[in-house]
Protein backbone atom coordinates (compact mmCIF):
# COMPACT_ATOMS: atom_id res chain seq x y z
CA UNK A 1 0.00 0.00 0.00
CA UNK A 2 1.59 3.50 -1.04
CA UNK A 3 1.50 5.57 2.02
CA UNK A 4 1.03 9.04 1.68
CA UNK A 5 1.91 11.83 4.56
CA UNK A 6 -0.64 15.31 4.58
CA UNK A 7 1.15 16.93 6.75
CA UNK A 8 4.42 17.76 5.57
CA UNK A 9 6.25 21.06 6.07
CA UNK A 10 8.88 23.34 3.70
CA UNK A 11 10.57 26.30 4.20
CA UNK A 12 11.27 28.43 1.05
CA UNK A 13 15.07 28.61 -0.10
CA UNK A 14 14.51 32.45 -0.54
CA UNK A 15 13.94 32.49 3.25
CA UNK A 16 17.05 31.14 3.83
CA UNK A 17 18.90 32.80 1.28
CA UNK A 18 17.70 36.36 3.33
CA UNK A 19 19.13 34.41 6.17
CA UNK A 20 22.25 33.76 5.22
CA UNK A 21 22.79 37.24 3.40
CA UNK A 22 21.47 38.83 6.29
CA UNK A 23 18.55 40.42 4.68
CA UNK A 24 14.65 40.30 5.62
CA UNK A 25 12.05 37.91 4.14
CA UNK A 26 8.89 39.41 3.37
CA UNK A 27 9.36 41.46 6.86
CA UNK A 28 10.73 38.65 9.05
CA UNK A 29 14.37 39.23 10.43
CA UNK A 30 16.17 36.38 11.71
CA UNK A 31 18.00 36.35 14.94
CA UNK A 32 21.28 33.92 15.42
CA UNK A 33 20.86 31.35 18.24
CA UNK A 34 21.01 27.78 18.77
CA UNK A 35 20.84 25.64 15.74
CA UNK A 36 19.53 27.50 12.86
CA UNK A 37 18.48 30.07 15.13
CA UNK A 38 14.60 32.42 15.33
CA UNK A 39 12.85 34.36 12.75
CA UNK A 40 10.78 37.90 14.26
CA UNK A 41 7.77 39.14 12.02
CA UNK A 42 3.90 39.65 13.14
CA UNK A 43 5.00 39.52 16.89
CA UNK A 44 6.00 36.06 16.79
CA UNK A 45 8.90 34.62 17.77
CA UNK A 46 9.64 31.64 15.94
CA UNK A 47 12.73 29.10 16.53
CA UNK A 48 13.89 27.21 14.01
CA UNK A 49 13.85 23.11 15.73
CA UNK A 50 14.91 20.65 13.51
CA UNK A 51 17.63 21.08 10.82
CA UNK A 52 15.94 18.91 8.32
CA UNK A 53 14.11 22.25 7.60
CA UNK A 54 17.14 22.87 5.14
CA UNK A 55 16.87 19.92 3.43
CA UNK A 56 16.60 19.88 -0.44
CA UNK A 57 14.64 17.92 -2.14
CA UNK A 58 16.94 14.75 -2.70
CA UNK A 59 18.06 14.98 1.18
CA UNK A 60 14.17 15.03 2.11
CA UNK A 61 13.46 11.78 -0.41
CA UNK A 62 15.92 9.64 1.12
CA UNK A 63 14.38 11.06 5.05
CA UNK A 64 11.16 9.90 3.25
CA UNK A 65 12.34 6.30 1.98
CA UNK A 66 13.95 5.82 5.77
CA UNK A 67 10.52 6.66 6.96
CA UNK A 68 8.75 4.56 4.68
CA UNK A 69 6.76 7.34 3.09
CA UNK A 70 6.10 7.35 -0.63
CA UNK A 71 4.39 10.79 -1.19
CA UNK A 72 4.43 13.89 1.12
CA UNK A 73 2.16 16.55 0.58
CA UNK A 74 3.73 20.22 1.23
CA UNK A 75 2.76 22.74 3.28
CA UNK A 76 4.90 25.88 4.69
CA UNK A 77 6.03 26.17 8.30
CA UNK A 78 3.14 28.11 9.44
CA UNK A 79 4.71 30.70 11.18
CA UNK A 80 5.32 32.04 7.76
CA UNK A 81 1.92 32.41 6.59
CA UNK A 82 1.85 36.17 6.87
CA UNK A 83 -1.50 37.08 7.86
CA UNK A 84 -0.45 40.45 9.68
CA UNK A 85 1.57 41.67 6.27
CA UNK A 86 -0.83 44.60 4.03
CA UNK A 87 -2.31 42.73 1.21
CA UNK A 88 0.03 43.28 -1.22
CA UNK A 89 3.09 42.16 1.35
CA UNK A 90 1.08 39.03 1.54
CA UNK A 91 0.77 38.16 -1.69
CA UNK A 92 3.70 38.41 -2.71
CA UNK A 93 4.62 36.02 0.48
CA UNK A 94 2.15 33.46 -0.69
CA UNK A 95 3.58 33.79 -4.33
CA UNK A 96 7.19 33.40 -3.40
CA UNK A 97 6.68 30.27 -1.19
CA UNK A 98 3.96 28.55 -3.70
CA UNK A 99 6.33 29.06 -6.48
CA UNK A 100 9.32 27.20 -4.29
CA UNK A 101 6.63 24.56 -3.53
CA UNK A 102 5.65 23.82 -7.00
CA UNK A 103 9.21 23.93 -8.26
CA UNK A 104 10.16 21.16 -5.36
CA UNK A 105 6.92 18.97 -6.78
CA UNK A 106 7.97 19.19 -10.21
CA UNK A 107 11.64 17.92 -8.97
CA UNK A 108 9.80 14.67 -8.13
CA UNK A 109 6.30 14.42 -8.35
CA UNK A 110 5.54 10.74 -8.03
CA UNK A 111 7.17 11.55 -4.40
CA UNK A 112 5.61 15.10 -3.87
CA UNK A 113 2.52 17.26 -4.21
CA UNK A 114 1.90 20.46 -2.22
CA UNK A 115 -0.15 22.50 -0.37
CA UNK A 116 -0.41 26.69 -1.39
CA UNK A 117 -0.26 29.62 0.86
CA UNK A 118 -2.89 31.86 0.42
CA UNK A 119 -3.10 35.58 1.54
CA UNK A 120 -5.69 36.10 3.43
CA UNK A 121 -6.19 39.28 4.79
CA UNK A 122 -7.50 39.81 1.59
CA UNK A 123 -10.03 37.05 0.65
CA UNK A 124 -10.26 37.95 -3.55
CA UNK A 125 -6.32 38.03 -3.21
CA UNK A 126 -6.69 34.62 -1.66
CA UNK A 127 -9.34 33.16 -3.74
CA UNK A 128 -7.08 34.44 -7.42
CA UNK A 129 -3.89 32.72 -5.52
CA UNK A 130 -5.76 29.38 -4.59
CA UNK A 131 -7.24 29.57 -8.52
CA UNK A 132 -3.45 30.12 -9.27
CA UNK A 133 -1.89 27.78 -7.84
CA UNK A 134 -4.32 24.83 -8.50
CA UNK A 135 -4.88 25.68 -11.90
CA UNK A 136 -1.66 26.48 -13.03
CA UNK A 137 0.71 24.94 -10.45
CA UNK A 138 -0.94 21.58 -9.78
CA UNK A 139 -1.32 22.31 -6.31
CA UNK A 140 -3.92 19.92 -4.43
CA UNK A 141 -5.02 22.55 -2.07
CA UNK A 142 -4.01 25.31 1.00
CA UNK A 143 -2.29 24.90 4.55
CA UNK A 144 -4.70 27.37 6.40
CA UNK A 145 -3.95 28.97 10.27
CA UNK A 146 -6.86 28.31 12.82
CA UNK A 147 -8.35 32.22 12.72
CA UNK A 148 -6.82 35.37 10.39
CA UNK A 149 -5.52 37.82 12.79
CA UNK A 150 -8.52 37.29 15.13
CA UNK A 151 -11.40 36.75 12.49
CA UNK A 152 -12.69 33.63 12.73
CA UNK A 153 -13.67 31.43 9.90
CA UNK A 154 -17.45 31.32 9.89
CA UNK A 155 -17.04 35.10 9.14
CA UNK A 156 -19.95 35.94 6.01
CA UNK A 157 -16.32 37.27 4.67
CA UNK A 158 -14.61 34.18 3.98
CA UNK A 159 -17.57 32.09 2.43
CA UNK A 160 -16.93 33.30 -0.74
CA UNK A 161 -13.77 31.82 -0.13
CA UNK A 162 -15.06 28.30 0.98
CA UNK A 163 -17.35 28.65 -1.95
CA UNK A 164 -14.37 28.85 -4.44
CA UNK A 165 -12.48 25.85 -3.25
CA UNK A 166 -15.33 23.62 -2.90
CA UNK A 167 -15.60 24.78 -6.73
CA UNK A 168 -11.83 23.83 -7.63
CA UNK A 169 -12.32 20.08 -5.25
CA UNK A 170 -9.21 22.15 -3.22
CA UNK A 171 -8.42 20.09 -0.08
CA UNK A 172 -7.93 22.91 2.99
CA UNK A 173 -5.68 21.52 5.42
CA UNK A 174 -5.93 23.76 9.35
CA UNK A 175 -2.68 23.78 11.23
CA UNK A 176 -2.35 26.15 14.66
CA UNK A 177 0.48 27.74 15.01
CA UNK A 178 2.92 25.62 16.69
CA UNK A 179 4.94 28.14 18.94
CA UNK A 180 2.73 31.24 19.20
CA UNK A 181 -1.14 29.96 19.63
CA UNK A 182 -3.64 31.43 22.49
CA UNK A 183 -2.35 28.93 25.39
CA UNK A 184 0.94 31.16 25.14
CA UNK A 185 -0.83 34.13 26.80
CA UNK A 186 -1.49 31.57 29.68
CA UNK A 187 1.41 29.57 30.44
CA UNK A 188 4.50 29.38 28.87
CA UNK A 189 5.98 26.32 31.39
CA UNK A 190 6.03 22.27 30.30
CA UNK A 191 5.72 22.88 26.88
CA UNK A 192 1.98 22.81 26.92
CA UNK A 193 1.69 25.51 24.24
CA UNK A 194 2.61 23.42 21.62
CA UNK A 195 1.19 19.56 23.51
CA UNK A 196 -1.66 20.81 24.41
CA UNK A 197 -2.14 24.82 22.46
CA UNK A 198 -1.56 23.31 19.12
CA UNK A 199 -4.30 21.04 19.35
CA UNK A 200 -7.10 22.81 21.52
CA UNK A 201 -6.71 25.20 17.95
CA UNK A 202 -7.69 22.77 15.77
CA UNK A 203 -10.90 21.56 17.75
CA UNK A 204 -11.70 25.53 17.80
CA UNK A 205 -11.23 25.65 14.03
CA UNK A 206 -13.13 22.16 13.59
CA UNK A 207 -16.03 23.67 15.46
CA UNK A 208 -16.13 26.48 14.07
CA UNK A 209 -16.79 25.31 10.69
CA UNK A 210 -19.08 23.15 12.41
CA UNK A 211 -21.58 25.25 14.54
CA UNK A 212 -20.69 28.28 11.94
CA UNK A 213 -22.49 26.40 9.28
CA UNK A 214 -19.48 26.32 6.85
CA UNK A 215 -19.82 22.15 6.60
CA UNK A 216 -23.60 23.00 5.76
CA UNK A 217 -23.33 25.91 3.30
CA UNK A 218 -20.48 23.89 1.10
CA UNK A 219 -21.38 20.13 1.56
CA UNK A 220 -18.65 18.95 -0.78
CA UNK A 221 -15.78 21.02 0.34
CA UNK A 222 -13.01 19.25 1.45
CA UNK A 223 -11.03 19.87 4.68
CA UNK A 224 -8.70 18.35 7.16
CA UNK A 225 -8.06 19.10 10.51
CA UNK A 226 -3.96 18.77 11.42
CA UNK A 227 -3.52 16.29 14.86
CA UNK A 228 -6.61 14.61 14.88
CA UNK A 229 -8.81 17.46 15.05
CA UNK A 230 -7.52 17.84 18.72
CA UNK A 231 -10.18 17.13 21.23
CA UNK A 232 -12.83 18.46 18.84
CA UNK A 233 -14.31 14.55 18.39
CA UNK A 234 -14.45 13.91 22.13
CA UNK A 235 -16.26 16.68 23.29
CA UNK A 236 -19.18 17.16 20.90
CA UNK A 237 -21.35 16.14 23.16
CA UNK A 238 -21.33 19.47 24.93
CA UNK A 239 -21.32 21.12 21.91
CA UNK A 240 -24.37 19.13 20.96
CA UNK A 241 -25.91 19.61 24.20
CA UNK A 242 -25.86 23.33 23.72
CA UNK A 243 -27.35 22.76 19.99
CA UNK A 244 -30.73 21.19 21.46
CA UNK A 245 -30.81 23.10 24.64
CA UNK A 246 -30.14 26.36 23.45
CA UNK A 247 -31.96 27.05 20.11
CA UNK A 248 -30.80 30.85 19.68
CA UNK A 249 -27.47 29.92 19.45
CA UNK A 250 -27.75 27.15 16.39
CA UNK A 251 -26.71 28.23 12.50
CA UNK A 252 -27.24 24.38 11.20
CA UNK A 253 -30.54 22.33 10.82
CA UNK A 254 -28.66 19.55 12.46
CA UNK A 255 -26.81 18.92 15.51
CA UNK A 256 -22.91 19.16 15.62
CA UNK A 257 -21.85 15.70 15.72
CA UNK A 258 -23.48 15.07 12.64
CA UNK A 259 -20.94 17.37 10.51
CA UNK A 260 -18.11 15.48 12.03
CA UNK A 261 -18.39 12.73 9.35
CA UNK A 262 -17.44 15.71 6.88
CA UNK A 263 -14.46 16.53 8.26
CA UNK A 264 -11.10 14.49 7.31
CA UNK A 265 -8.28 14.38 10.55
CA UNK A 266 -4.68 13.19 10.33
CA UNK A 267 -3.24 10.47 12.37
CA UNK A 268 -0.62 13.27 14.43
CA UNK A 269 -2.14 11.63 17.32
CA UNK A 270 0.89 9.42 19.23
CA UNK A 271 -1.70 7.29 20.75
CA UNK A 272 -3.45 4.04 19.83
CA UNK A 273 -6.57 4.55 21.71
CA UNK A 274 -7.12 7.96 20.62
CA UNK A 275 -7.00 7.18 16.89
CA UNK A 276 -9.14 4.34 18.00
CA UNK A 277 -11.66 6.45 19.35
CA UNK A 278 -11.63 8.93 16.19
CA UNK A 279 -11.80 6.00 14.10
CA UNK A 280 -15.01 4.85 15.57
CA UNK A 281 -16.42 8.41 15.59
CA UNK A 282 -16.11 9.60 12.20
CA UNK A 283 -14.97 6.34 10.01
CA UNK A 284 -11.99 5.29 8.36
CA UNK A 285 -12.98 7.02 5.76
CA UNK A 286 -12.18 10.08 7.38
CA UNK A 287 -9.00 9.53 9.01
CA UNK A 288 -5.91 9.96 6.45
CA UNK A 289 -1.72 9.62 7.70
CA UNK A 290 0.30 12.56 9.04
CA UNK A 291 3.80 12.89 10.14
CA UNK A 292 4.57 16.75 11.08
CA UNK A 293 7.68 15.86 9.17
CA UNK A 294 10.28 16.93 10.66
CA UNK A 295 9.10 17.93 13.54
CA UNK A 296 7.56 14.56 15.22
CA UNK A 297 10.18 11.31 15.79
CA UNK A 298 8.77 8.75 14.61
CA UNK A 299 9.84 5.77 16.04
CA UNK A 300 10.11 3.41 13.57
CA UNK A 301 7.63 5.70 11.12
CA UNK A 302 4.38 7.03 10.94
CA UNK A 303 3.62 4.97 8.29
CA UNK A 304 5.05 1.65 10.45
CA UNK A 305 3.50 3.19 13.25
CA UNK A 306 -0.17 2.97 11.71
CA UNK A 307 0.56 -0.76 10.40
CA UNK A 308 1.83 -1.80 13.46
CA UNK A 309 -1.46 -0.81 15.67
CA UNK A 310 -3.31 -3.89 16.92
CA UNK A 311 -6.89 -2.34 17.34
CA UNK A 312 -6.83 -1.28 13.24
CA UNK A 313 -8.41 -3.58 10.58
CA UNK A 314 -6.20 -3.94 7.50
CA UNK A 315 -8.76 -2.47 5.56
CA UNK A 316 -8.85 0.29 8.07
CA UNK A 317 -5.13 1.09 7.32
CA UNK A 318 -4.99 1.09 3.68
CA UNK A 319 -7.72 3.69 3.67
CA UNK A 320 -5.63 5.68 6.60
CA UNK A 321 -2.00 5.06 4.54
CA UNK A 322 -2.81 5.83 1.24
CA UNK A 323 -6.04 4.78 -0.51
CA UNK A 324 -8.15 8.19 0.99
CA UNK A 325 -6.19 10.65 0.15
CA UNK A 326 -5.03 8.93 -2.98
CA UNK A 327 -8.65 9.59 -4.12
CA UNK A 328 -8.87 12.65 -2.83
CA UNK A 329 -5.91 14.36 -4.37
CA UNK A 330 -5.58 12.43 -7.45
CA UNK A 331 -2.45 10.66 -6.21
Amino acid sequence: MKSIDIHAHMIPGTLWKAIDNKQEWHGFRHEPGEGQGTMVGGGMRTQFTSPKLRYSVEERIKDMDAQKVDVQVLSTHMPFIGYHLDPVQGRALAQDTNDEIAAAVRQNPKRLAGLATLPMQDVKSAIDELERTVTKLGMKGAALDTHVNGEQWDEPKFLPFFKAAEQMGAMLFYHPQPQNNFLMQRIKRHGLFNSLGVILDDAIVASILICGGVLEACPNIRICIAHGGGPACYTVGRIDRNWHDRPATRNTPQPPSKYLRKLYYDTVIADEEALRFLLDKVGAERVVLGSDWPFVPWKPSPSVWVQELKSLTQDEKDKILGKNLETLLGL
